[in-house]
C-alpha cells in the first residue's frame, strides 16, 4: 500500500499552506491520544503565522506541546475540550484565560455526534496512510474518528515515520445516535467488528502534508516501595477474589489507567502466576507492553500505544508480531459502558484523593486547581465488574493525607467505587454501610501520620451530626484543605 492514493496526491502541500484553511474563531478536532499520533507539522505552522486566533479545540485526550503548548503560548486557544496535560494549557486554565469543560471520553465523540457542541470547521488527524477508501490512523484512535465524521474540512497529516504494519491494527465501528444507536457486539477483547480504517471521503479533504516529525516517548516515573506495594496488594485483592469464586480462575478483561501506580500494578502482575490474560483498556503503555510480550497478557484492546522510548522500539521493530494481539479502538467503543459492563473489566484507576466514605476526586487539588481532567475513569468505575481505586497514601513528601475527611471536589461518587488500595492496605467498600466503609478506610487504607486525625474527626462527626448515617462535622470537614493552603501542610 502506498501512503498516499495516487487520485489523492494533488491535495499535497506544506504545512504552511495547509494551515490557512484555519480562520480566527472556528472550532478544530484534532487526533491524539495521550500524546500518542497527534497532528504536528500544522499546529507548529499556524503557531508560527499567528493568523487565526480565538479558537477552540477539541481533543479526545492529551496531546503534545506543539497544540496544547504552543498555541497557549502564542495567544491562539480560547476554549478547550476534553483531558489535557500540558503544564502550560493547565495554567491557562486556572489562570481563567483558557475556558475548560471536562467530560467523560466516552461521552466526548458522542456529544461531537449528536452536535450539541460547536460546529466543528477542520479536522486535523496524523494518520500512517489514505486511500479513496479512507485514513488510516497512527498509534492512537481517541475521538478522531468523530472529529473526520463532523468535520466540515479536513487536513490530513501523513507521518512517514509511522511502519505501515499500523495499517489494518486499528477497528473503526460507527456506534450511530440513540435511539438506533447499534449494539456493539464484542463479547472478548479480541473481537474486530470495523473497519481498519476511517471512512472519509476524497472531496472533504482539503489538504494532505507529509511529516516526518515524530512526538516525544512516554516518559514514567518510576516504580517506588510504595508503588511496588500497591500492586502487590491490588494483585492479592485479585486473587482472594479468585479464591473464593468470585472472579475466574483467568478474570475478566483489566483496565488500567495511565501512571506510575498503574504500572506498578500491572509489573505486579508479571509475578504473580497469571498467565493468559486480556486487557479492555484506553491506554496500554509499557508495563502492560511487557505483559504482552511475556505471555502474561495474551490481547490488548486499547484506544493508544503510549510506550517509553525502549518500548516503542521493540513494537515498532517487531509490529508484525504484535499485530493479531493488539487493537485500537475509538474511544466511544474502547471507553463505552455497554462493552465495559459485558466483558466485566476489572477498572483499575488512580485517584487525587478519596474521603472516609468512599468519595473520589480525580481532577482538582485543594478543589479549585484543574489538574488534567476526568479522562476515562468515570466510564469504567461506573461499569467495570470491580472498581478498584489506588493510591499511595501521602502526597507531596507526607505534607497531604490522600485520605480525607471530605473530598474536595467529587469526580466518581461513592457508589462508583468498590474497593480503595493504598500501600497500607485494602478497603473492601462493597456492600458496606457509609460508617463501616469509613472505619475501613482509616484502618487499612489511611497512613499511620494521619490515623488519630482521622479517627478524632470521623468521632466527633459521630457525636456531634445532627443524623447518624453520613456523619459529617461540616465546619471542620474541609478544614485539612484550607490548613495546607495556609501552613503547606494538612497535618495539624
Amino acid at each position: 500500500m502506498e501512503r498516499v492514493a495516487a487520485s489523492l496526491r494533488e491535495k499535497i502541500m506544506p504545512a504552511q499552506q495547509a494551515a490557512q484553511f484555519i480562520k480566527s474563531q472556528m472550532t478544530l478536532a484534532v487526533s491524539g491520544f495521550t500524546n500518542v499520533s497527534y497532528p504536528k507539522a500544522v499546529p507548529t505552522a499556524l503557531v508560527q503565522s499567528g493568523h487565526a486566533r480565538d479558537l477552540t479545540l477539541i481533543v479526545g485526550a492529551a496531546v503534545g506541546d506543539e497544540i496544547d503548548g504552543a498555541l497557549v503560548r502564542a495567544g491562539l486557544l480560547k476554549r478547550r475540550y476534553g483531558h489535557q496535560s500540558n503544564p502550560d494549557l493547565r495554567n491557562a486554565i486556572n489562570g481563567g484565560s483558557v475556558l475548560f469543560s471536562d467530560i467523560h471520553i466516552s461521552e466526548l465523540p458522542m456529544n461531537m455526534n449528536q452536535k450539541t457542541g460547536p460546529r466543528i470547521d477542520v479536522a486535523i488527524v496524523e494518520c500512517t496512510a489514505v486511500t479513496e477508501d479512507g485514513l488510516y490512523f497512527g498509534a492512537s484512535a481517541g475521538s478522531a474518528d468523530a472529529a473526520v465524521r463532523n468535520a466540515d474540512k479536513v487536513i490530513v497529516e501523513v507521518n512517514e515515520t509511522l511502519p505501515m504494519g499500523l495499517v489494518g491494527m486499528h477497528d473503526i465501528f460507527d456506534v450511530g445516535l440513540p435511539p438506533h444507536a447499534k449494539i456493539i457486539p464484542i463479547n472478548k477483547a479480541s473481537d474486530r467488528i470495523g473497519t481498519p480504517y476511517m471512512p472519509c471521503s476524497p472531496e472533504k479533504i482539503a489538504a494532505i502534508v507529509l511529516t516526518r516529525e515524530q512526538e516525544p516517548a512516554q516518559k514514567f516515573k518510576a516504580i517506588t516501595p510504595a508503588t511496588r506495594k500497591i500492586g502487590e496488594n491490588v494483585v492479592q485483592f485479585i486473587q482472594k477474589e479468585i479464591a473464593e469464586g468470585r472472579l475466574p480462575k483467568n478474570p475478566g478483561p483489566i483496565q488500567s489507567g495511565v501512571g506510575s501506580v498503574g504500572n506498578a500494578v500491572l509489573a505486579s502482575l508479571a509475578s504473580s502466576g497469571f498467565r493468559g490474560l486480556s486487557m479492555y483498556t484506553e491506554v496500554m503503555q509499557d508495563a502492560a507492553f511487557g505483559l504482552l510480550e511475556t505471555g502474561v497478557l495474551d490481547f490488548v484492546s486499547t484506544s493508544s500505544v503510549a510506550l517509553c522510548e525502549d518500548s516503542r522500539k521493540r513494537f515498532y521493530d517487531h509490529i508484525e508480531d504484535f499485530r493479531s494481539r493488539i487493537v485500537i479502538r475509538p474511544n466511544e467503543v474502547s471507553n463505552h459502558p455497554e462493552v465495559i459492563r459485558r466483558l466485566g473489566v476489572i477498572a483499575l484507576n488512580t485517584p487525587i484523593e478519596v474521603d472516609l466514605y468512599g468519595n473520589v476526586n480525580s481532577t482538582h487539588i485543594m478543589g479549585t486547581k484543574m489538574m488534567n481532567g476526568l479522562g476515562g475513569s468515570g466510564d469504567f468505575a461506573r461499569s467495570g465488574r470491580i472498581s478498584i481505586f489506588a493510591t499511595e497514601s501521602l502526597a507531596k513528601n507526607g505534607l497531604i493525607s490522600c485520605i480525607v475527611p471530605i473530598v474536595s471536589h467529587v469526580d466518581q461518587p461513592e457508589h462508583d467505587v468498590a474497593v480503595v488500595v493504598t500501600e497500607q492496605g485494602i478497603a473492601d467498600l462493597r456492600w458496606k454501610a457509609p460508617r463501616e466503609r469509613a472505619e475501613l478506610l482509616i484502618e487499612n487504607c489511611a497512613h499511620p501520620d494521619y490515623r488519630p486525625m482521622l479517627r478524632n474527626y470521623y468521632e466527633c462527626a459521630c457525636k456531634n451530626a445532627a443524623d447518624k448515617h453520613t456523619p459529617h462535622d461540616l465546619a471542620k470537614a474541609l478544614s485539612w484543605h484550607q490548613r495546607f493552603l495556609d501552613t503547606g501542610t494538612m497535618k495539624g
